[in-house]
């Protein structure tokens, strides 16, 4: 690496040129935003740009958005890809790790309390409630993830019929949610080099932004690191290690059918498609959880997604809870609680430790993709072909919170899960419908939707209706 100073951008507006901030000083700045990143990548990537570019000025809002689009091109949670590469460019290799590790850091503690207090009281009383209607609250906050991608992505016919072919491959057709996110961006690829215009994709940055200067780090700065001979086979052997090396080391050890080395194996391999975001995974994670490996029971991935939306931090988080229950179920010779945490930290190790890599390997050659109309045509076909799978998942956790059972129906090529009308749970019908309600109509917030559909299960438990 080659160390560089970042020069501050020329005077503006009469506004004073920031002053150069130190490592330690950038400290308690990225531990605030992580305290804040509530409400999914949206909300997260809102906070970064109010306080880093509006507050703080320690990065253009040209920068900024260039850095987005980046991270969306990555697999992974964009919000903290993006603090990462920022805290890159502002100091370094050490910068980044302490931006995107303090923005995990909120929610894995907050998910691993959580994960202890359901382990151990889950299905008791007011606990039961309180998931009981964190689940009608989560179904609400899904489908209005699928309009609001939905509203981006799909601008043409192309782009809603792989949306649509996305829905019927994974909820009929049982294809295999990598396989989608492959097949989407090849098309998105192919049909951006050829420059058909269904397939042009401007990304975030898209909108035109006026200048808004001076900034710590303006359009033309020169980031403190840059790729010197050597940089792509270091940073592969040096994260690839941290990464891959404990995954390897489990297998050896306890065997491949171990559940330690299952889901280390499970969630790298999950790792490296998380395209569009927790959504879209989610849907890949919990059928797998479910029902080929039996780590959870199907309404117990609401309760975990009704953590992750409750707690700070990204949403994938969610996994950390699929972990930690996986072990927890599993646990050997070791005490149940201490095979759980664990577990759980194994996952996020392998989620997050490639979010890593990612950036510190290619934010060098970044600039690179600027205007690449190929890259940006994959991008966009495999945001379109994120809503289907989005929608999947929003009818996924409806069958599995509004019924108790479902039977499986398959015919020729179609395989899909149907629910058993008599089955039917009028308690929790109503509750999501009062979510849907509270969101579209009223446009109640994430959070005050969850208060107030956990203080409405509770009650409903406490009065024996739940």
């Amino acid at each position: 690496m080659v160390e560089t100073a970042i020069r501050p951008s020329a005077p503006d507006q009469g506004r004073a040129v920031p002053q150069p901030v130190s490592l330690a000083g950038a400290l308690p700045v990225w531990a605030r935003i992580a305290a804040l990143s509530f409400g999914g990548p949206a909300g997260q990537i809102a906070v970064m740009h109010r306080i880093l570019v509006e507050e703080r000025r320690w990065i253009s809002e040209r920068r900024f958005l260039h850095a987005l689009n980046f991270c969306t091109l990555l697999p992974g949670p964009e919000a903290q890809q993006l603090a990462t590469y920022v805290g890159w460019l502002l100091h370094g290799t050490r910068g980044g790790l302490l931006a995107g590790g303090l923005f995990v850091l909120p929610g894995l503690v907050a998910i691993m309390a959580l994960s202890w207090v359901y382990a151990l009281y889950g299905q008791v009383g007011l606990v039961a409630g309180l998931f009981f209607g964190l689940k009608a609250a989560v179904l609400a906050i899904v489908a209005q993830a699928v309009l609001r991608i939905g509203r981006k992505a799909l601008g043409s016919n192309a782009m809603r019929a792989l949306a649509a072919a996305s829905f019927v491959a994974i909820f009929f057709l049982d294809v295999p949610f990598p396989l989608i996110v492959v097949g989407a961006g090849l098309i998105g690829y192919l049909g951006g080099r050829a420059g058909l215009s269904a397939f042009a994709h401007g990304g975030h940055g898209a909108a035109t932004v006026e200048a808004g200067g001076p900034y710590l780090l303006g359009d033309d700065a020169v980031p403190r690191e840059r790729a010197g001979h050597g940089h792509v086979p270091r940073v592969l052997a040096l994260w690839g290690g941290l990464w891959l090396g404990p995954v390897l080391l489990l297998v050896a050890l306890l065997g491949p059918e171990a559940v330690y080395a299952q889901v280390a194996l499970f969630f790298s391999k999950m790792a490296m498609v998380t395209f569009g975001g927790a959504y879209a995974v989610l849907a890949y994670v919990a059928q797998a959880a479910v029902e080929r490996f039996g780590w959870l029971r199907p309404g117990e991935m609401l309760d975990g997604l009704g953590m992750a939306e409750t707690t700070p931090g990204p949403l994938i988080m969610v996994t950390q809870f699929v972990g930690f229950m996986a072990a927890f179920r599993n646990p050997g010779t070791l005490a149940p609680l201490l095979a759980g945490t664990l577990g759980g930290l194994l996952t996020t190790w392998v989620t997050f430790t490639p979010c890593f890599l990612w950036i510190f390997l290619g934010a060098p050659y970044v600039e690179r993709l600027r205007g690449n109309r190929a890259l940006a045509g994959a991008l966009a076909a495999i945001t379109a072909a994120v809503v289907g799978v989005i929608l999947n998942l929003a009818v996924w956790f409806t069958l599995h919170t509004v019924f108790t059972e479902t039977r499986t129906v398959s015919a020729g090529p179609l395989r899909f899960e149907w629910p058993v009308p008599a089955s039917l749970d009028p308690a929790a019908l109503a509750l999501a419908l009062a979510a849907l309600v509270a969101v579209f109509r009223f446009r109640l917030g994430v959070l005050p939707t969850l208060a107030a559909c956990a203080a409405v299960g509770m009650a409903l438990q406490g009065s024996g209706l739940a």
